[in-house]
């Protein structure tokens, strides 16, 4: 079969299985089989055996995360790994990147991430902030393992040290920038989310348990006491929590700085400042 055959069933097949972008999924999937970079053009009139290709394809059409077939996914200006083991990094987390650039007075020297999957948040920090360290942790030592790997692929190893822990529990430092993608979705609601996610990516990096609100809770108990006066917290939010962990934020004594909206207008990054004063929250597009 020539490529251009491959690809027009496979994108057929795709459709059919109610997944978005079927063009662009088969042509991906099909770039990965052949061991070419997904940005190079294939040649349509290529013949191929398409074995290979069709494994990839059944597991595709299963709703498997197409970064967990490939093994891998974009972030920012990263490349990394990805795993079972992590959530897979998304594009409306890189709003907290650009959050933490926008509102970190000086380039932090100290850089915390807690929850850190990948290392994506941290990392994509690291990459802006060369000066600084970072220090990630995540309960799953498997998640913490992998980001370490992130870090070495990404030439920041040098740079970070990831740990497996609970939150913040071994940390006795101060930090001027403190980064977190918790957990957030109430915990009725996981089954209900779209496949890929539901049935392949860890519910504990999920469930933020009845309300969603349950590792906010935790981080925000602990964030005066990790950021350095003035320091700068950056959290993902889930669509419409920004009030509530914004209340919790502020009877932790810690100042809303700025809601930033991800590209779908959704707030999705709450900035908070390490001070007693409180203003009104600027809001970002």
């Amino acid at each position: 079969m020539t490529a251009g055959e491959v690809l027009r069933a496979a994108a057929v097949a795709l459709q059919q299985a109610g997944i978005d972008m079927p063009r662009l999924e088969a042509r991906l999937l099909l770039a990965h089989a052949l061991g070419l970079d997904r940005s190079v053009l294939i040649d349509r009139g290529r013949e191929i055996d398409p074995t290979g290709f069709q494994t990839l394809l059944a597991r595709r059409l299963t709703h498997e995360p197409l970064a967990l077939i490939t093994g891998h996914q974009g972030f920012w200006t990263l490349d990394l790994e990805v795993s079972r083991d992590t959530l897979i990094p998304r594009a409306d987390s890189e709003t907290l990147v650009s959050a933490a650039i926008a509102h970190c007075t000086a380039p932090p020297g100290r850089i915390l991430d807690l929850g850190t999957g990948t290392g994506c948040l941290l990392l994509a920090c690291l990459v802006e902030f060369p000066q600084a360290f970072g220090v990630g942790i995540d309960l799953s030592p498997a998640a913490a393992s992998l980001a370490r790997r992130n870090a070495a692929r990404n030439n920041l190893a040098d740079h970070a040290s990831f740990l497996a822990g609970d939150w913040a529990q071994a940390i006795t430092g101060r930090f001027e920038l403190v980064l977190s993608n918790p957990p957030y979705i109430p915990q009725g609601e996981i089954a209900g989310l779209m496949p890929e996610v539901a049935r392949h990516e860890p519910a504990r990096a999920l469930d933020g348990g009845a309300d969603g609100l349950d590792a906010y809770r935790v981080i925000l108990a602990e964030m005066p006491r990790l950021l350095v006066p003035g320091g700068v917290g950056v959290l993902e939010l889930g669509a419409g929590q920004d009030g509530d962990v914004g209340t919790l934020a502020r009877d932790a004594g810690l100042e809303t700085v700025a809601l930033c909206a991800d590209l779908g207008g959704i707030a999705r990054a709450l900035v908070l400042r390490a001070q007693k004063s409180f203003g009104n929250a600027a809001w970002h597009r």
